[in-house]
């Protein structure tokens, strides 16, 4: 909605991220590389992006948060924020998956698919219609076990190791940066009908063998 001002944030990867969009218009976005340390930095940097647009809590409409996949931690981190913050200020959390932020970050021709790094050789990925339907649930796979069928017309293919990938595939590789997934994901989420949900992690695969030394963020 045009009249809409939405807060969205990320921590799936190793980034904290975030975006202040009024409809169509980006009145700031903000990404910081980081290994670990999102659970501290993720309130101080919205403060940040908030008050850099002249803007408070109290103005906000509606969240958006990326729900992965990704870190599983990172992925906890941001969506119990979410809930959190939905609850205390009273206005609607919208999850976005990191891929289907991915996928419309560029600008489109065609079908897109999104690919992230999923360590070991893997990668999550997912395609999506020009339209906005994705042609199909998100999948867990070897990169080159990636099929090569695609949706009629010209494929897109951004994300991780996408050149190699597109050759392989005969497709186009299109680069995408962290602030252009945020954006997204913010202007995704601000357009998108709350159906009274909660946010939740998007999972592909179960969290490494060894658990963290410190336990994981409480969803809510």
């Amino acid at each position: 909605m045009a009249d809409q001002l939405t807060l969205a944030f990320d921590t799936s990867a190793a980034h904290c991220a975030a975006a202040l969009v009024w409809g169509d218009t980006v009145l700031a976005v903000q990404v910081e590389e980081m290994a670990k340390g999102q659970a501290e930095r993720l309130m101080p940097l919205l403060e940040e992006v908030l008050a850099g647009a002249g803007k408070t809590w109290g103005d906000l409409d509606r969240l958006g948060v990326g729900t992965g996949p990704g870190n599983f931690t990172g992925i906890r981190i941001a969506v119990s924020a979410a809930r959190g913050l939905s609850l205390s200020l009273g206005i609607p959390a919208i999850g976005v998956s990191s891929l289907e932020g991915m996928a419309f970050a560029p600008a489109q021709t065609g079908p897109v698919m999104a690919v992230l790094d999923a360590r070991q050789g893997n990668v999550y990925y997912q395609i999506f219609n020009q339209g906005g339907a994705a042609h199909a649930a998100p999948s867990l796979c070897s990169q080159m076990d990636i099929p090569a069928g695609s949706p009629q017309g010209t494929l897109q293919i951004t994300g991780h190791n996408s050149q190699d990938i597109a050759a392989r595939l005969g497709a186009t590789s299109v680069d995408t940066e962290a602030h252009d997934t945020i954006t997204a994901i913010a202007r995704i989420a601000a357009q998108r009908t709350p159906d009274g949900s909660r946010p939740a992690p998007l999972y592909l695969r179960p969290a490494d063998a060894a658990p963290p030394r410190d336990p994981a963020p409480v969803i809510l």
